[in-house]
């Protein structure tokens, strides 16, 4: 802060600098969310009939679409726990209890897309045991998605521990 501080002359210039960053980043999550508003609402609502017609009285699909519905929803929760964590850092209360709960959250939420996503991989591998399919393409972007994922999970994770640490020394020298 002392660097871009001297750089550039003025505190009000990085408050403006991340005021601006954050804006940046809501936009972004606010985008996402709609993305994944519309996949919900119209992609695979579209695909359900779609099979429907193709197949009828053939509800194989529906167990996929019980896991895409569950990580959405997953995923949403996560992305409102992040705009969250982008107002607190925005109020300069990022160093908070509510930050350290906002990260658990995205982390747990993490937890739950991987579960999603492993049950459709058991679902996809049973499925083409009995139907003779190659279900090698679905299940190789399915464990691209949970490395994605885990990789999300243990940086919310890293970010917790020192915010941990920082709270439970704040009292001490207050």
């Amino acid at each position: 802060m002392k660097i871009i501080k001297s750089l550039f002359g003025s505190e009000a210039f990085c408050m403006n600098v991340k005021h601006g960053s954050t804006t940046f980043l809501k936009v972004i999550i606010f985008l996402i969310g709609i993305a994944v508003l519309a996949v919900c609402i119209f992609l695979l609502p579209e695909a359900a009939k779609r099979d429907a017609i193709e197949r009828p009285g053939d509800y194989s699909l529906y167990p996929l679409l019980v896991c895409a519905y569950g990580m959405c929803i997953a995923f949403s929760v996560a992305l409102y726990q992040v705009y969250k964590l982008l107002t607190y850092i925005e109020k300069n209360n990022a160093i908070s209890e509510l930050s350290l709960k906002s990260l658990n959250i995205i982390k747990k939420c993490a937890f739950t897309v991987i579960f999603f996503i492993l049950l459709a991989i058991v679902y996809l591998r049973v499925r083409a045991q009995f139907t003779g399919d190659d279900a090698a393409g679905p299940v190789s972007l399915g464990l691209l998605g949970v490395l994605a994922t885990s990789i999300i999970a243990a940086i919310a994770d890293v970010l917790q521990k020192p915010l941990k640490n920082i709270l439970e020394l704040k009292p001490k020298n207050d």
